[in-house]
This record gives structure tokens, sequence and C-alpha cells, in this order.
């Protein structure tokens, strides 16, 4: 429900992927909430083909890490009451969130890590590009208002990576927990695509009544060259 609170876009600066330590005076909150934000994705396709062969489709190699691109409004106009008039106009304030998204981190030898918040909006990742357009000035040449444009490359932790991936191929370990209900066909099945593969799992998990199977056990499924038809 809305309770009518005007919740501001934050960005929060780490030095670790975990996001467990946050970097001292490096959170920013925006100005003026953006108007809009764009996440982009993309696929990333083998193309490769061998010579003198004809043309093939390409193949789903694997998806990029997203993207996420935000326009961060800079204004000391007088335009936005909290925000009243100062000597040195849009500077700090841009140095400040310079500070957060883009100053390198030593200790991971890269831009800080960050985490981007507002709404339903949950991102994380570290800057990838930035350009800022100066748009207004005081007749000294000291900028008041400014757009930063940002992009944002996302990633998922390591620890996290093959938990989110759905890679259910027969070429590759598989570790499952049996669950109420389940049975080695059925679970072979879901991995294999072909429930006869579970004599083999049984085997290789060295299970004597395949129908013996108690919810919370850990099944290995190896990996398996299927037959190609003849």
């Amino acid at each position: 429900m809305d309770d009518g609170k005007l919740e501001k876009l934050k960005v929060v600066a780490y030095s670790d992927p975990q996001f467990n330590n946050k970097v001292g005076d490096g959170e920013f909150a925006t100005l003026l909430n953006p108007e809009k934000y764009v996440y982009q994705y993309k696929i990333e396709q083998n193309e490769q083909q061998a010579s003198g062969t004809s043309a093939a489709a390409t193949k789903f190699n694997k998806k990029l890490p997203e993207e996420l691109q935000i326009d961060f409004v800079f204004d000391r106009t007088g335009i936005i009451p909290e925000r009243e008039r100062t000597a040195d106009g849009i500077i700090d304030d841009l140095e400040h969130f310079k500070k957060v998204v883009l100053d390198y981190n030593g200790d991971q030898h890269k831009p800080n890590y960050v985490l981007i918040s507002w709404g339903s909006l949950l991102f994380k990742g570290s800057l990838l590009e930035m350009s800022v357009e100066f748009k207004l000035f005081r007749s000294d040449g000291t900028p008041i208002r400014a757009v930063a444009k940002a992009k944002f490359k996302g990633f998922v932790e390591d620890d996290l990576r093959v938990a989110k991936e759905n890679r259910n191929s027969p070429d590759l370990t598989h570790y499952r927990v049996v669950r109420a209900g389940e049975t080695l066909p059925l679970m072979a099945h879901r991995i294999y695509g072909d429930s006869s593969y579970y004599l083999e799992v049984a085997k290789a998990n060295g299970i004597l009544n395949f129908r013996d199977l108690r919810p919370g056990q850990e099944i290995y499924f190896p990996p398996i060259q299927k037959q190609s038809a003849t």
C-alpha cells in the first residue's frame, strides 16, 4: 500500500562482491527520482561453422550479465526545495556521486560494487560507463544543473551463480535432494530427459532398491553420454 511517503533511489557502495562491507561515506540518494530506468539483456551466440559447410542456425552460448541504465539529475538552481543554492553549485554533489560509483577500490583493483534500490528495483553490479552533461551555468561558469547518464553491469556472486542458472544438461554433474513422493525414474527424467537412466544413477549411488528413497536423501547424477540413434 502506498503511504504517500516519497522514497528516494539510493546507491550504496561496497568494497566486496558479497556486499558485506560498506564503503565509508559511500551512500548516495538521488536529488530527483528518475523518470525511467532501462534494463538491457544480451544473449551470446556461437556463430562459428566449419569451412565448406552450409550455413547453420546459431547456437545459444550464454546469457550475459544484464545492464542497467539510469539518468541522475543534479540541480542547485533552487527549484528543488531541499537543495538550496551553494557557491560551488553542483560540484560537491557530483564529487560525492563519483566517489560512490566511480572511485577505484585498491583492494579489489576495480571500481566499487554498488547496490541500487528504489521501489521494486534492486540491482547489484558496478559502473560500466558514465557521461555527465552540464546543462545550466551561473554567469561565472559554475555549473548548477547536470545529468549523469550511467550504465551499470550486473553480476551474480560466484557462490550463487550455479544455483541461479538453469543448467539441466546430461553432460554435467548434478546433485539433488529427494523430496516426498519423488522416484528415481522421475528424477532421472528431469535431469536427463529420459527415465531409463535411473539404473545408472542407482549404480553410481550404490542404491540396491531404487524404490526405497527417503526424503532429504542426496542423490548424485553423473554425466551421461547419450547414445545417438542409428
